[in-house]
């Protein structure tokens, strides 16, 4: 169990060496520390006054004799707030990550958040107000550098004007979401890092009972997830009350809005086409039965069956010992594949090592997954890792540091354009997978360590397309049958299993007890929609990462200057210079072909006799 100190020492786990716990004290000294007193008082005066100084004066601003001036000034003290805001809430946020179950964490983090709510309702108007002045007004003020040179920001809020509310509508929706929204995420988040689970007599969090699904023992994987069921459905009132109040509550708010589609509001948010994410939807579907189907089926014959059960479904390959790798390990792996494609970037990475910008252990209470958050420009990322000493868990750390580095690299964008659409958000991360996965198979010439090193990557890389896809298709089900309706638990199932057996295909038996294994996924109460987001960052990265390997050179400046971008340009004018266009119809496809030949890899070696 960590120190209740948020900025304990790092911890010695000693089957994976010496883990880091972050030191949060880069944010605020302790929760009720003067600094972070003072900053909440003066976020809500300067809130205020904000307020006074500019509601209902942008328009005459706008075309005052100083408008740019003037208007870019509004904006400049805006986004200083923005930070400020940002700063406290990241701050109890991460306490609260690092244990959910502690009831003085969990009234902090409340706490926080009401009051960051009822500051930040004072700004509410700002973007409104901007969006009524005239294209041809603020286009002229435009020419004033100071304001230009948040022209990304200001035609980026622009895309938000359709869908924009009477101003008291928008402030009561704001100021709602801690009752709704926002209690609704707090209660499943405390209530799934509480459960408990027993597997063989031994009781568990959710994190090393998951981990269980990839044990190398069948009999610890099928108790690991008939443990999981047992408990999830003892709770599964509650997650069918949660999903479906979270659904309707989403409903409300887009019928308010005008979105004609129950996707429609995270496409804008995610500045992509809709037309684009169906192309991705389609082609991965399409392909499901030359990836997942084929794959799951030749695991199958590696274990000597016709079919695996859905907790051998990530089971570790029969014959290939297992390694536990210490987290210093993982570090030199992880900071050597970076080095060897950019020096700059392993400099960026390094310190989230040196600084302790990294909660590496496994604890009681601990959010579970794992993450990257950005916090603020004027501070830096902090990361979140339940580290178990796998293979899957070095890649992990490989993909939260993409996040890290592409966080740290756009910062100077400042507050208003640091933070990137989750479609480009999950480019870094998914890279930084690719480099370490990459830099380890050169280093395996071993011919059962190379074939497992392959399969778990096209495992990696189905739970991240074609998994991600069946999420986002379950999602959609349920919120347009939700706007019918209530669902009850066995609804939710029932979609739940038919997205399952058409994504998974007939060599993985979905036996009783899965049909609630959609009640765990964060991602679904959180950012409904969010998935998508990782197959098209994975199969975006597929082809990103051929182009470097054909490139000669250059190739790194472009992509660190991608990253730099933040969220100031859109993804079609991040990838031309790589000559790759998403709104391409065969571009998915390319992306795709990459697992393909993965699979083939595999297929090759088991047709040269080559069993594992």
């Amino acid at each position: 169990m960590a120190s209740s100190d948020p900025f304990a020492t790092p911890a010695t786990d000693a089957p994976y060496g010496e883990l880091p716990e972050w030191n949060l004290g880069d944010l605020y000294p302790s929760p009720d520390s003067p600094e972070l007193k003072a900053d909440l008082k003066r976020a809500e005066a300067d809130s205020t006054a904000f307020e006074e100084r500019y509601k209902g004066k942008l328009q005459g601003l706008a075309t005052g004799e100083k408008a740019g001036a003037d208007l870019a000034k509004a904006v400049a003290a805006f986004e200083a707030l923005e930070d400020l805001l940002g700063r406290i809430i990241s701050y109890a946020g991460l306490l609260h990550a690092g244990d959910t179950s502690d009831p003085a964490r969990s009234k902090f983090f409340g706490d926080v958040q009401e009051k960051i709510t009822t500051a930040s309702s004072h700004l509410l108007f700002f973007q409104l107000e901007l969006n009524r002045i005239e294209d041809t007004v603020l286009e002229t003020a435009m020419a004033e550098p100071a304001l230009g040179h948040y022209r990304p920001w200001l035609e980026d809020i622009r895309r938000d004007k359709p869908y924009e509310l009477e101003d008291r509508v928008e402030q009561l929706f704001h100021e709602k979401s801690v009752t709704g929204r926002g209690a609704w995420n707090r209660l499943f988040d405390e209530t799934m890092a509480s459960l408990r689970f027993e597997v063989d007599g031994e009781t568990l969090a959710i994190e090393p009972t998951l981990n269980f699904l990839q044990d190398a023992s069948g009999d610890k994987r099928k108790a690991a997830a008939e443990a999981l069921a047992k408990t999830f459905k003892a709770n599964l009132r509650l997650f069918t009350h949660i999903t479906n109040t979270l659904a309707k509550d989403k409903e409300i708010s887009d019928r308010w809005r005008g979105f004609s589609d129950v996707a429609a509001s995270r496409h804008l948010a995610n500045r992509v086409e809709p037309e684009v994410v169906d192309a991705l939807v389609d082609a991965v579907r399409n392909a499901y039965p030359r990836l997942s189907h084929r794959y799951y089926a030749l695991k199958a014959k590696w274990f000597g069956q016709d079919h695996l059960d859905h907790w051998d479904r990530n089971a570790p390959l029969p014959k290939v010992p297992s390694k536990t790798i210490r987290f210093d390990e993982a570090r030199t792996t992880v900071l050597g594949a970076y080095g060897l494609f950019s020096p700059d970037m392993a400099n960026i990475a390094r310190r989230f090592f040196d600084d302790r910008w990294i909660d590496a252990p496994v604890r009681p209470g601990k959010a579970p997954g794992a993450f990257s958050h950005p916090t603020v420009p004027s501070a830096h990322p902090y990361v979140l890792l339940n580290y178990q000493g796998k293979v899957r868990d070095v890649m992990t750390l490989a993909h939260e540091l993409g996040h890290g580095v592409h966080q740290v690299l756009a910062a100077p964008q400042g507050a208003l354009m640091a933070s990137t659409p989750l479609t480009m958000a999950e480019t870094a991360s998914v890279f930084g997978e690719m480099l370490t996965f990459k830099s380890l198979l050169v280093e395996t010439t071993e011919p059962a360590q190379r074939k497992a090193m392959l399969a778990a990557k096209v495992e990696d890389m189905i739970n991240t397309v074609v998994r991600q896809i069946a999420f986002y298709s379950f999602e959609r089900e349920v919120h347009i049958k939700r706007a019918e309706g209530e669902l009850t638990a066995e609804d939710l199932g029932e979609i739940w299993m038919k997205v399952q057996a058409e994504s998974l295909g007939p060599a993985i038996r979905l036996q009783p007890g899965y049909e609630v294994f959609w009640s765990y996924i964060p991602h679904f109460i959180h950012a409904p929609f969010y998935v998508y987001a990782y197959a098209f960052g994975d199969c975006l990265v597929n082809s990103l990462y051929a182009v470097y390997e054909e490139s000669a050179s250059g190739f790194q400046d472009k992509y660190l200057a991608m990253l730099r971008a933040g969220g100031s340009k859109h993804h079609k004018e991040l990838l031309a210079p790589f000559g790759l266009d998403a709104s391409d119809p065969g571009f998915w496809d390319k992306g795709l072909g990459v697992i393909d030949r993965l699979i083939g890899e595999l297929e090759a070696m088991e047709d040269e006799g080559d069993s594992g």
